[in-house]
């Protein structure tokens, strides 16, 4: 009886090992944390974070100006994975702002990622606000999760292209519109 037990017991531990847990995903996107970074995660923890990849600083010729320094994150075979924005420019301990998502591996719990359409986002979570930019752009906001996915205004039909006065809502946007860019904020 106590073999069996020590057994059962062996079993226990090796099938609880080798399941997946999604809290130590290196590419899950949620509240608070992407893979191992969180809304805590300091710039001079990142070359430790990332052992496995590059981190490439961008400093600004001008630290006067008050510009926040990106940083980009590659895998070792030159695929850009992240672009990180730390809260203040050339300071180790700042911690990051916002990170753009450039792989589609980073991947929400609820499966959205920079191949998704928009009728996924829209299906999956809560849309917050819709904002119209400048550049051709719609910014979806997505409060839950403080994400905000960008979309190409030349992918929406002609009568929302190119107006400035009406807003847009969710029910005018084509399910089949895609993801420019993937954002998450802190």
């Amino acid at each position: 009886m106590k073999n069996i037990l020590v057994v059962s017991v062996i079993f226990a531990l090796l099938f609880a090992s080798c399941t997946k847990d999604k809290s130590t995903d290196l590419f899950l996107v949620k509240k608070g944390q992407i893979g191992l970074l969180t809304d805590s995660t300091q710039v001079k923890d990142l070359d430790m974070i990332f052992a496995n990849d590059s981190v490439v600083r961008y400093v600004a010729g001008d630290e006067f100006a008050g510009s926040v320094n990106s940083i980009e994150v590659f895998e070792k075979g030159g695929k850009k994975l992240l672009d990180l924005s730390p809260r203040e420019a050339l300071d180790s301990t700042s911690v990051i702002s916002s990170i753009t998502i450039m792989d589609s591996r980073y991947k929400t719990d609820k499966d959205i990622s920079t191949l998704s359409t928009f009728k996924a986002i829209n299906d999956s979570y809560n849309i917050s606000k819709i904002d119209k930019l400048i550049d051709n752009s719609l910014v979806i906001s997505v409060n839950e999760i403080d994400a905000t996915f960008t979309i190409d205004k030349n992918d929406l039909p002609a009568a929302l292209r190119f107006t400035t006065e009406r807003t847009i809502d969710a029910i005018q946007i084509p399910g089949e519109t895609k993801i420019k860019y993937f954002m998450i904020h802190w």
